[in-house]
């Protein structure tokens, strides 16, 4: 059982349930109303609903909001919706195509997470007199001996901890997740058990804004002129073909490069400022150190200029490998004990002790 406030009963405790519309946020308020607390639901309202609507999947869309309401309804709980558009817009999709246009890899739920849901939204809840954000991400909060920790799910399948790094200590501590002990099919048998509306709704896709897994097409409606051609070369710079927009790629791609040669290629680097896109061999893309910034650092152990033994991962895909990190007064480094292939400037790199998350920040080129 989820504990909020000791010693105080969960009928006069207040939480507020982040609700998409899908599944796990729809289990997590059932959860909480079965709990006995006094449950708020709230849902945001993020990008145009014309558009939005007619994409299946689409988190905070307006077929999501219905549904939202749908299932606050059928739990007999209070359900708001925010208009966040314009936040949403500034902090998430306009620094997506940013980051595109800069010839790195963006990770936009990262980003949700950090600003519009557990900035804007978490102090939202507290404005409304909760003493609780309940949201239905797949990781653990765990009561350590210096205080709220976060953890890796139980189902590392279905784990999230490496989307929500940035979360800060102070978040932390007032945010609660009833799913991480649990698996997606768990997840399901419960919707089921409180005959949800949305029981059977399939996953939604990562990045709600992005029609029809374009990209490019998003970047160039924000970005006019982002598809800009320029050359594709080797690692010698010879010219080898062209491209139609460095966002159409990303460190590590392999399909698509538009050029013929007798060996697997793939992206190496991306030139911005030359409108360049890098090609080579798979051996290429090793990488044996990085750099991180905005480093969100959880552990009450601080980093020093000591190498400390670590698990991390470089992409939400890959599971952690052993790597030494350490801060020498003017950046965090990450040494890999082992090379690692693909590692893509603005992706991230979370650190883990076991299960436990120990901080993450940004990979720089």
């Amino acid at each position: 059982m989820i504990q909020i406030v000791p010693q105080k009963p969960a009928k006069d405790t207040r939480v507020v349930v982040a609700m998409s519309g899908g599944v796990d946020s729809s289990v997590t308020a059932a959860l909480m109303a079965e709990a006995g607390f006094d449950v708020v639901g709230v849902t945001l309202q993020l990008y145009d609903h014309g558009e939005a609507v007619q994409k299946k999947g689409a988190c905070c869309a307006g077929q999501d909001i219905y549904d939202a309401k749908r299932v606050a309804d059928t739990l007999s709980i209070p359900h708001y919706v925010l208009d966040y558009e314009t936040r949403f817009r500034e902090e998430v999709m306009e620094d997506f195509a940013d980051t595109y246009l800069r010839g790195e890899t963006p990770i936009p739920c990262v980003k949700c997470n950090q600003t519009v849901k557990f900035r804007d939204l978490l102090g939202t809840a507290k404005d409304l007199g909760a003493e609780a954000m309940v949201t239905g991400h797949y990781v653990r909060r765990v009561e350590g001996p210096n205080g709220a920790e976060m953890h890796r799910a139980l189902d590392h399948s279905k784990d999230q901890s490496y989307f929500l790094f940035s979360t800060t200590r102070e978040q932390l501590d007032f945010l609660r997740f009833p799913l991480g002990d649990m698996d997606k099919a768990e997840t399901r048998r419960h919707a089921q058990r409180f005959a949800l509306p949305v029981a059977e709704k399939p996953e939604s896709q990562d990045i709600c804004f992005v029609p029809n897994g374009s990209y490019a097409r998003v970047v160039e409606r924000l970005r006019p002129g982002a598809c800009d051609p320029g050359d594709v070369v080797d690692l010698e710079g010879n010219v080898l073909g062209m491209h139609d927009g460095i966002i159409n790629f990303t460190v590590g791609q392999r399909r698509g490069l538009g050029v013929a040669a007798g060996t697997p290629m793939y992206v190496v680097k991306i030139e911005p400022d030359l409108k360049r896109v890098v090609i080579g061999p798979k051996d290429a893309l090793l990488c044996e150190a990085i750099r991180v910034t905005e480093m969100n650092w959880l552990d009450h152990a601080p980093l020093t200029d000591k190498p400390r033994r670590v698990k991390v991962k470089v992409r939400s895909t890959t599971e952690p490998v052993d790597a030494d990190i350490y801060d020498d007064g003017d950046d965090i480094h990450v040494k890999f004990v082992q090379p690692q292939a693909g590692v893509a400037p603005g992706q991230a790199c979370v650190a883990y002790e076991g299960d436990k998350v120990l901080g993450g920040g940004w990979i720089e080129r």
